[in-house]
């Protein structure tokens, strides 16, 4: 009686196709996570350049620049973060890591390679972390 729903059905011609991946939508803490550190970075990135006298315009610039570039450069990360392998994606976030923290101790004026090796520490230890971080959690 049943048989019909057992028998074997011709199947159409994209049954087999692979399944089309989903858009990634943009959540509000993958914009406002960014733009946070990048208001944050300026912000911080001025004061230093300030040094305690008056605000001046290169010095707002300066903060605006530096704050669109680190949160244009954190949402790119963020975008691309899935694609890569832990192993990269650590790397990368050591890599901005480094970077960030070498600009922002070049603008206390002191040498080239105290902003350098302390932007190497701060970049090696977050590559460490999040290393950790990406490997313990993978599925």
């Amino acid at each position: 009686m049943v048989t019909h729903a057992a028998m074997p059905g011709r199947k159409r011609a994209g049954a087999h196709a692979r399944p089309r991946p989903r858009p990634r939508s943009l959540s509000p803490y993958a914009v406002g996570v960014p733009l946070a550190l990048g208001i944050i970075y300026g912000f911080y990135a001025a004061f230093i350049r300030r040094d305690g006298g008056p605000s001046t315009g290169g010095q707002v610039v300066l903060g605006l620049v530096s704050g669109a570039a680190l949160a244009a450069l954190c949402f790119a990360l963020g975008r691309i973060q899935r694609d890569l392998r832990h192993g990269l994606r650590a790397v990368a976030y050591g890599a901005l890591t480094a970077c960030a923290i070498g600009f922002l101790v070049s603008l206390t004026d002191t040498s080239v390679l105290r902003s350098a090796g302390l932007g190497l520490v701060v970049g090696a230890g977050v590559f460490l972390a999040t290393f950790y971080l990406f490997y313990s959690r993978e599925p």
